[in-house]
């Protein structure tokens, strides 16, 4: 009877210390599992932090101001390009022939690029930069350019970005997207465009991108 009574004794310790092994094991799992979340929380925030310094972003959703560029891209043809001197907006918002003035049918592009710009760079420089096809002189494009940034700029304060220090510059008929082409000649059109750089409020330097 003593006998039986040790056994079981040692089999309900056996048990007990298996239940207390079981539970440390789980407890230890769960904390594993609980730092493995945090570090993923951790990293994925280092993320977005990585992502929205690296689009100069002023305030907003990193992930929202992704959809909206993304849109951009699908809906307008936007070449958005990201670096180290600001965001880079080549888009199709071109001219016709000798022209300063806003199209139409590049309006919806504009109205998707103010609200953008006041989403999420309030107060940040905005450069609109001009350019025109090889016909004519080196003087009268370097003007017509301007004209048509100076266009683009006034259409872009009647949506509301009047806060934004709105800068125009033209280039004339330097960095040409099709060499040569010029009046009717296919290509020409995408010569006749103005493009955009916003600087965040901690840089300096306003470049161009470099597909154009």
């Amino acid at each position: 009877m003593r006998h039986a009574f040790r056994l079981l004794s040692a089999g309900a310790s056996v048990l007990l210390s298996g239940c207390l092994a079981t539970q440390s094991q789980l407890k230890h799992a769960s904390d594993q599992q609980s730092m493995l979340l945090a570090s993923e929380r951790a990293q994925r925030i280092a993320s977005d932090s990585a992502l929205a310094q690296q689009l100069g972003i002023v305030r907003g959703d990193v992930s929202s101001l992704r959809d909206d560029l993304q849109a951009m891209r699908k809906e307008f043809g936007a070449k958005i390009a990201m670096l180290e001197d600001g965001l880079h907006f080549a888009m199709p918002v071109n001219f016709e022939y000798d022209d300063a003035t806003v199209r139409t049918q590049d309006q919806p592009s504009l109205q998707r690029f103010a609200r953008i710009a006041q989403s999420y760079y309030p107060g940040s420089k905005i450069t609109i930069e001009g350019f025109a096809d090889p016909a004519g002189t080196q003087q009268y494009n370097l003007g017509l350019s301007a004209r048509r940034a100076s266009a683009v700029r006034q259409y872009l304060a009647s949506l509301g970005l009047t806060g934004n220090e709105l800068m125009t510059v033209g280039y004339g008929k330097t960095r040409l997207v099709v060499p040569g082409a010029s009046g009717s000649q296919p290509g020409a059109e995408l010569n006749r465009r103005v493009v955009f750089v916003i600087e965040s409020k901690g840089s300096t330097t306003v470049a161009s991108t470099g597909d154009r």
